[in-house]
């Protein structure tokens, strides 16, 4: 229920809707709740006496979890992306790095790992995987633009083997290698990255790789 509201922090939620979040199918072995409101008032209940009585508000027709949207880590982390994107795009690259390394700092493990089976989670948790990727390379972006090279190679190394077909992760690793001064390395991962976009997608490189 507290990750539920804490996807809408702050904003009231329909209390049908929470009940078909939490309670989404139910099976042989799960009995549906005989009543989902009163049910629902339950776990709030029990929410407001484990994390305090204001935490959850009551409005007409739904809850709100009464936290400025800035207290939710993925919230924080939305907002810290954004503005070390915008320092990125006004030429400001240590600034940059400085945000989205705060950014990524917040992360703690996957993402909603504590219900990443709950169909409500399922899109939330696809955006902030793939945005904490993205800022990733926005990160390694900002840190080639001050002069750092040898000392990303195996961050950028590690990041374009678990994505083989992430151009611009393995793009980023040959120009740290290249920086390195492992030519012979940064030509080697362009044909690698070459034969796995031709083998598996039937694309050539991009024009940029």
């Amino acid at each position: 229920l507290l990750i539920r509201l804490a996807l809408d922090p702050g904003r009231l939620v329909a209390a049908d809707r929470l009940a078909g979040d939490l309670w989404p199918g139910y099976g042989p072995e799960q009995a549906a709740p005989a009543d989902s409101g009163n049910a629902l008032q339950a776990l709030v209940s029990r929410l407001r006496h484990a994390a305090g009585p204001g935490i959850v508000e009551h409005q007409a027709g739904g809850y709100r979890l009464a936290v400025d949207p800035g207290d939710v880590d993925a919230t924080w982390f939305e907002r810290l992306v954004g503005e070390g994107r915008a320092a990125l795009a006004a030429g400001d690259p240590g600034a940059g790095a400085a945000r989205l390394g705060q950014a990524l700092g917040l992360w703690r493990g996957p993402a909603l790992v504590d219900v990443e089976d709950a169909a409500f989670a399922a899109g939330r948790l696809a955006r902030l995987e793939e945005l904490r990727l993205a800022a990733t390379e926005d990160r390694i972006e900002a840190d080639l633009a001050l002069g750092r090279g040898a000392e990303l190679a195996p961050e950028a190394e590690e990041l374009a083997t678990a994505h083989p077909l992430r151009e611009r992760l393995r793009g980023q690793l040959m120009r740290v290698l290249y920086l390195a001064g492992r030519q012979g390395d940064a030509l080697a991962v362009y044909e690698d990255t070459r034969r796995l976009l031709a083998d598996r997608l039937g694309v050539d490189p991009s024009p940029a790789l």
